[in-house]
């Protein structure tokens, strides 16, 4: 196994460092793992729920929360309608609570059984004859053209919420909410679809409040050598609208003659300082120039009290405002940031309520596989938080029966105990079962559909290791014939819920894109799982013509097909893996993120490795190299047989309880007891008996 540590340019970790106020260790991290952008290092560093993107920078956003306010005042009959994965069950679950909140009673409806993904014309008519007027996908619908045009005929409104690639055409609904359709607005395109439902819940929490749709202005005015500069942003939603800048000499210029009068009319002026503000705008206009300014000063000054009595230019070199931005913020930039902090601080009601939704969106993005950059982090870390807490009577049952009572949740823990329970029913074919624990107030029902999500589950894995074992001989044959390119599986007796499962398992068995088909009464359906440099959409775009719909992510897509197009599709697959470029099996390596000195390896590296949480996709956890450790203890052990190496590690100034999993064959021949050893390993916490320690997970070592 190769040990890889990438060289470190020392001068960039050392500007991190003092940027951003971080130890060397912290910024050399950074580095390494290429995360050295201002506005990427804040999603790392960062926790606060203000540092997320506001929702109305999505342009569509309004015209959303407008329709659901309509619906509310009108008493309108809602529906919405989700998919049958995690990501699906729990944007449903998310925006339900949301609707609920502002007076919508909405119906709610997931597909079951071997129903399709996506909106379906059923689904439409069985709702018009209910009299429905607002039909509300999430997680699904960017692809339902046809579906959301039949629904417009009945009368039927569509509000689209979802995060799959977009089509060419666009479904003509009242309101598109989706980062990855081009010119939404919205600048990060790899949300969840929980988390794109998050958003929604956010500005409709936004606009119960009285600056929903408010313009407001903030003013500046400061000195520039001869002249004057004065500037001016106006803010929507608390997103900046439009920015207008004059430069002016005192006595020379008409105020009439300027850009202002017309930027500034029937607008509320902000400024920070309006004495000095004033002395500014007579200097420059005479005293005849009446502005009718408000002075947030004050405010913002009860609101943070550090910041009191102290000018913009002051509280800039104090607090290092702009430190996460490219360039050096001007003095506007400063006030309208402090502006929105003292907003959001004048709203606490508005963070905490918001925040209480956010272990479902934890739970959506890593079950989705959602890369775990940007503001995904800032989510999943407080939805991690949440979790661990829930108030949800649902997820509590759930956690009780997965065994997980008592223990600090982490991602590793969602992503092995909790996602693929609630993926279970899904696949089964009654996503509603999930939904409905998560929803029920009712004891005796939770109970009941925890009972039976676990049951579902354990049917769910014994549905695949029996299919997994029938298939992998012609998976084999696949891989050969398809020259190490593709994996294709069709088999006429395996279950439509574990397509996904089995290929994502054949991804990471011959590490090539795998597709499982699965065949039913009178289509067959398939899914798609990918690698790094290979997009599924793009792959099934070149046979659009044969499906009867597809779609999905960059790395995971599905598809339905009739039995005779099925046919000719298999024809072309070999035709098309002759773009593929083969991925030729690297030799085993090990990303190393830093080497420690003997110094550095104390219980306090813990809080590195928290600092770098969630940890999941495109994030994984740290791994760490430290050298001459002493092998100070060594048992085997193991349920079965004593496959597995027990190790007690001494680096000098602590002993360090280790695992080494499934290595029992090198312990007496690579390594023995009394031995110095460097170690390549991952920090983290044991939990045995209801006890937690720290424990190092052994990845690689050598004498």
């Amino acid at each position: 196994m190769v040990w890889r540590k990438r060289e470190l340019d020392t001068a960039l970790v050392k500007e991190i460092a003092a940027r951003y106020g971080t130890d060397l260790l912290t910024a050399s991290v950074l580095a390494r793992r290429g995360v050295t952008a201002p506005e990427e290092i804040r999603f790392y560093l960062e926790s606060d729920l203000r540092f997320l993107h506001n929702p109305f920078l999505f342009n569509t956003m309004e015209d959303a929360v407008d329709r659901i306010m309509d619906a509310a005042e009108e008493g309108e009959r809602v529906k919405i309608y989700g998919d049958r994965d995690v990501d699906g069950i729990t944007s449903t679950v998310l925006l339900q609570g949301a609707l609920q909140s502002v007076g919508v009673s909405a119906e709610w409806s997931l597909p079951g059984g071997d129903d399709p993904y996506g909106l379906t014309m059923k689904a439409v008519d069985e709702f018009a004859a209910k009299d429905g007027s607002l039909i509300v996908t999430v997680d699904c619908g960017i692809s339902n053209v046809r579906e959301i045009d039949h629904a417009a005929e009945l009368g039927i409104d569509a509000i689209v919420i979802d995060h799959h690639n977009p089509p060419e055409e666009l479904p003509r609904a009242v309101a598109i909410v989706n980062p990855k359709v081009s010119g939404c607005g919205y600048p990060f395109r790899d949300l969840a679809g929980c988390g794109v439902v998050s958003k929604v819940v956010w500005a409709l929490m936004f606009a119960g409040t009285e600056l929903y749709k408010q313009s407001l202005c903030l003013l500046n005015a400061r000195p520039a050598n001869d002249t004057y500069v004065v500037e001016a942003v106006k803010l929507r939603n608390l997103v900046e609208e439009s920015r207008l800048t004059e430069t002016l000499a005192p006595g020379i210029t008409r105020i009439d003659q300027t850009r202002l009068v017309d930027y500034l009319s029937g607008c509320q002026i902000l400024v920070y300082d309006a004495q000095a503000t004033k002395r500014t705008l007579r200097a420059l206009f005479g005293d005849g120039v009446e502005f009718n300014l408000l002075d947030a000063a004050p405010e913002i000054g009860k609101a943070f009290p550090p910041f009191a009595g102290k000018s913009i230019l002051k509280i800039r070199e104090e607090t290092g405002a702009g430190r996460y931005e490219r360039s050096a913020p001007g003095e506007l930039d400063v006030f309208a940031n402090l502006y929105v902090d003292f907003v959001l601080a004048s709203l606490p009601s508005l963070a905490s309520k918001f925040r209480e939704h956010l272990d479902l969106v934890a739970l959506g993005t890593l079950a989705d596989l959602m890369p775990l950059r940007n503001e995904n982090r800032i989510l999943v870390r407080n939805g991690m938080e949440v979790l661990n807490s829930t108030g949800r009577k649902g997820l509590q049952e759930l956690i009780v029966e997965q065994n997980l009572s008592g223990k600090r949740l982490s991602t590793a823990d969602v992503g092995w105990q909790i996602s693929p329970v609630i993926n279970s029913t899904g696949r089964m074919g009654v996503p509603d079962k999930a939904a409905e624990l998560l929803l029920t107030e009712n004891p005796s029902r939770r109970r009941e559909l925890v009972e039976t999500v676990s049951g579902l589950n354990r049917e769910r894995k014994k549905l695949g290791d029996a299919a997994w074992e029938k298939i992998l001989p012609s998976a084999k044959k696949s891989f050969e014939a398809l020259d190490g390119k593709l994996v294709m599986v069709a088999d006429r007796e395996m279950h439509r819920g574990i397509t996904g499962v089995i290929a994502a398992r054949l991804v990471n068995y011959f590490n090539a894109p795998a597709m499982v088909v699965a065949f039913l009464q009178d289509k067959a359906v398939g899914s798609l799982r990918s690698v790094a440099g290979f997009n599924v959409n793009e792959f099934l775009e070149k046979s659009a013509d044969l499906f009867i719909d597809y779609g999905g992510h960059d790395f995971a897509a599905g598809f339905s097909i009739t039995p005779e197009n099925y046919d000719e599709f298999a024809r072309r697959v070999p035709g098309l893996v002759e773009e593929i470029e083969a991925r030729r099996t690297p030799e085993t390596s090990l990303d190393i993120d830093a080497e420690l000195p003997q110094r550095y390896m104390t219980p306090e590296l813990n809080a590195l490795v928290e600092r770098f949480e969630p940890y999941g996709e495109g994030s994984p956890p740290l791994v760490f190299l430290a050298r001459a450790m002493l092998i100070a203890g060594l048992d085997l052990v193991g349920k079965r047989e004593q496959s597995h190496v027990k190790l007690l590690l001494d680096s000098g100034s602590y002993k360090w309880p280790a695992v080494y999993w499934n290595a029992a064959e090198r312990a007496g021949r690579d390594f023995a007891l009394g031995d110095r050893v460097d170690v390549v390993f991952r920090l983290g916490r044991n939990y045995y008996q209801n006890r937690e320690s720290l424990q190092l997970t052994i990845l690689d070592l050598k004498r």
